[in-house]
This record gives C-alpha cells, sequence and structure tokens, in this order.
C-alpha cells in the first residue's frame, strides 16, 4: 500500500466506527467545504485542507510522500525523536523502514487535536444530556487544552522526520474509535453488574493482561469489587479527557461507572463527589488495544512489516 492509501484507510474506519451519526459527520465536512469556497485566494494558502475528507484533527500525514509504498513501519503509542533515529539506525542495519506511526498526535496534528473533542457532545447527548450545557462545557475545555498547546514545540519531531527523510504519519481519534467500540460491545454483550465483572472483561484482553504482567494493570479507582453497577460510560474517545462539571450531569442520568483510560486528578475528584465508581483500564494499553484494531484493517488490505516501538505491542486478533 502507498501510504497515502493507509492514511485514507485509518479515516475511513474511523468514521465507521464513530460514535457520532454518519448523517453529522457527512454535515460536518459539508460546512468545512463551504467555510473553504467561501474564503478569498490568500486565506484559502492557511486552510488545513485535510478537513474536507477527514473530521479528525488529530489524525494526519505528518510528514512524508504519499504516494511512496510501503515496505515496512516501525510503530508506537509515542513515536518522537528517539524513535525515528532508531528507525534510521534500524535501516542502517536493512531494516528497510520507510513508515513511521504513532498513535499520539504529532506535527501539526497536536496544534489542533482539541478539535476533535466536539464529539463528545453527541456521546453525552445520547444519555440525554441537553447539548446546550454539553457545548457550553466543553467550549471552556477546549480552550483550556488550545491554550496549553499553542505554546508547545510541536514541530521538533517533524523536523526530525524531515531531515531523515522518514515518512511521519499519526492515527488517533480513529483507533480510539475502534477501542470503543469494541470494549462497548464486550461490556453491553456481558452486562456486568459488579466493578469485579468489568475487571474480569478487562483481564480477558491480550493488551491489559500484558500491562498487568508489567506493572500497569486496570485498577478500580472509586468503589471496590462488589460496587454494583448498571449503566457504564466510557471515557475511551474524544481526543482528551472532557469537562469536569459533566460528571454530576452523568449521575444524574443515571450512569454509575466510568470505565476511562486515564484521568486526572480534577476529573478522578469530580466523580468521587458525584459518587461515580471509577475503573482506570491503563491508558497504554487501551490505546494498544486500539491501534492493533486498526493494523488488523490495514494488513488485511496489504501486509507490511511492523516494528514495534514506542510502548507498543503488536497483539493480532483471530478473524
Amino acid at each position: 500500500m502507498k501510504l497515502n492509501q493507509i492514511y485514507q484507510k485509518v479515516v475511513e474506519k474511523g468514521i465507521s466506527s464513530d460514535i457520532r451519526s454518519k448523517a453529522a459527520i457527512k454535515k460536518n465536512l459539508s460546512e468545512q467545504k463551504e467555510k473553504f469556497n467561501k474564503l478569498e485566494k490568500k486565506q484559502k494558502d492557511y486552510f488545513d485542507k485535510d478537513t474536507l475528507f477527514n473530521p479528525f484533527a488529530d489524525t494526519r500525514i505528518v510528514y512524508g510522500n504519499p504516494d511512496e509504498k510501503i515496505n515496512a513501519a516501525i510503530i508506537g503509542i509515542d513515536i518522537g525523536s528517539g524513535e525515528l533515529l532508531l528507525a534510521d539506525r534500524l535501516n542502517q542495519k536493512g531494516a528497510n523502514i520507510n513508515l513511521t506511526i504513532s498513535h499520539h498526535p504529532q506535527g501539526y496534528a497536536l496544534a489542533q487535536f482539541y478539535e476533535v473533542m466536539d464529539l463528545q457532545i453527541d456521546g453525552f447527548a445520547d444519555y440525554g444530556i441537553a447539548m446546550g450545557f454539553s457545548e457550553k462545557s466543553l467550549l471552556q475545555r477546549k480552550g483550556q487544552i488550545e491554550r496549553r498547546v499553542h505554546a508547545a514545540n510541536f514541530n521538533r519531531n517533524h523536523d526530525v522526520a524531515r531531515l531523515l527523510k522518514l515518512n511521519y504519519m499519526c492515527m488517533h481519534t480513529p483507533c480510539d474509535n475502534l477501542v470503543y467500540q469494541f470494549l462497548r460491545k464486550k461490556i453491553d454483550q456481558a452486562k456486568p453488574s459488579k466493578l469485579s465483572e468489568i475487571m474480569d472483561i478487562l483481564y480477558a484482553i491480550d493488551e491489559y493482561q500484558y500491562a498487568a504482567k508489567n506493572s500497569n494493570p486496570p485498577k478500580i479507582v472509586t468503589g471496590n469489587k462488589e460496587s454494583r453497577c448498571r449503566k457504564i460510560h466510557l471515557e475511551f474517545t474524544g481526543g482528551t479527557e472532557g469537562p469536569e462539571d459533566i460528571y454530576k450531569e452523568l449521575a444524574a442520568k443515571g450512569i454509575d461507572t466510568i470505565v476511562a483510560m486515564h484521568q486526572s486528578e480534577n476529573h478522578y475528584k469530580k466523580c468521587k463527589e458525584a459518587k461515580i465508581n471509577v475503573i482506570f483500564a491503563s491508558h497504554i494499553a487501551s490505546d494498544t488495544v486500539g491501534v492493533n484494531l486498526m493494523l488488523d484493517q490495514l494488513q488485511a488490505e496489504k501486509n507490511f512489516r511492523i516494528y514495534e516501538a514506542g510502548g507498543f505491542r503488536r497483539i493480532k486478533r483471530k478473524k
């Protein structure tokens, strides 16, 4: 496969597993086209044209030749300067790596990744939370994230890839969408009634087993194994954590348990105040599930060699 075919396939799989409806995503892309068409010629030079077909601001080809055929890829949850140099060193030994893939956003995809947070509004609406409340709360949270990343030196790794002439891309929310749907299906089928049963679901998944063996297991951080659960919310997609004041609203709608990849201390405290059970599934293990699910799709199209790095371990799922 060519680099651009991989990129297009990642976007396609991300859309098909999104919590938003296909109509909502189509409308979003249509609005981007209208916005672009209304711009003056000079303004169009600054417009991110990928937004015309890709609704995920945190998923991009950061550097490279879209038409290059991919031989082998080094893939990590985080691929930075060290891993890019590692790829170059492995190539000196004959590895023939011509693609580096980071799960977490890099380059200009990091600079704008907070834009994907809007999809959380649709998730909260499914519980009956007013969109007006979610939008206003999320707008404040997005502002926090935007101000934080605006100060970042986000082109450092891009420059390393450019100097080494290594294709470099990131695939974030599409993979998070896949692990969200994967775990949502398992929980809905199992219908756990206690937190211990949710833990059993997680421990039956290879990536969480690997994490547990390496001292990063799933953990119950609010509640205990015998705590009852019925309505379970997953914090697995949407770029990053949402607004802190959403937990009181979720509790009012009957959410008694949250399974999250991770939470900040403030988000954890707000869950505790709202009397919501919380399980940390393990951040890197959860990301690894999503990346593995995406690679299962990509390698079904065309197999290419994968080098594991940056906290990632390749685990193939049986068809």
